[in-house]
């Protein structure tokens, strides 16, 4: 059986309860055990994060430390998957760059706040997290971001929106990635920006791809004990970070 960790917590306002028991709910339906954490503690259990199949973090504005995070990024570099939404994974831990360097992006605004009207573009992939799934609309926040350049990006959305008109309008328009994945050493890393309450992922498209990225991303840790992957040809004394 796959384990999985979420760790809960932070910000109220993005209802971390609400979406760490949905979460589980399907991981657990497809056969997996889904223990809920609400201490970043958890994190400092290498042993124990290693021997797991995904993490999953639900955990907006917070301050996450220099052991707990490192041990995170061992794990997922060991073939862990991490796979998180909105601002519980790329607006966790803002002063913390490996967390961001890891997760591949940050958030940095959601111009004209919650209740904005857009539209999630999938992008023409052969990823199978978005085969068959067709674009569909939002009412939520807009989640503008600042993006690794190496991720792989599986939907977009247009910026600014049609109906917000503020300092980054001034702008050209851009695609703004909203799903997107990339590796971390011999880990799988999966991001969602849709999530800014538990209620978006009612919307059928929503959830489905948020289901394909968990259980993808947990997949990457069969691949690294197959393969007889180790952390060997990364090993180095310099300071990268």
């Amino acid at each position: 059986m796959k384990k999985a960790l979420i760790v809960q917590g932070g910000w109220d306002g993005h209802e971390p309860v609400l979406v760490a028991e949905r979460f589980a709910a399907i991981l657990r339906a497809e056969n997996f055990e889904a223990e809920i954490s609400d201490t970043l503690d958890s994190f400092l259990d290498m042993e124990k994060l290693k021997a797991l199949d995904l993490i999953i973090p639900v955990w907006t504005m917070g301050e996450i430390s220099k052991e707990q995070c490192e041990s995170v990024s061992e794990a997922v570099a060991s073939g862990v998957g991490v796979a998180g939404c909105h601002g519980g994974m790329c607006d966790a831990f803002r002063g913390s760059v490996l967390w961001q360097f890891m997760t591949g992006g940050n958030w940095v605004s959601h111009p004209g706040g919650d209740g904005v009207k857009y539209t999630v573009n999938i992008k023409n992939s052969t990823s199978p997290l978005v085969a068959g799934i067709s674009d569909f609309e939002v009412s939520s926040e807009h989640y503008y971001l600042h993006i690794d350049p190496a991720v792989e990006v599986l939907a977009t959305t247009q910026f600014p929106a049609p109906s917000v008109k503020w300092y980054h309008s001034v702008n050209k328009q851009v695609e703004m990635p909203v799903v997107w994945t990339k590796r971390w050493a011999h880990g799988r890393v999966f991001y969602n920006s849709l999530g800014h309450q538990n209620n978006v992922f009612e919307i059928p498209e929503a959830i489905e791809i948020m289901k394909r990225g968990m259980l993808w991303a947990a997949e990457g840790k069969r691949v690294a004990v197959e393969q007889g992957l180790t952390l060997d040809e990364f090993a180095t004394d310099k300071k990268m970070f």
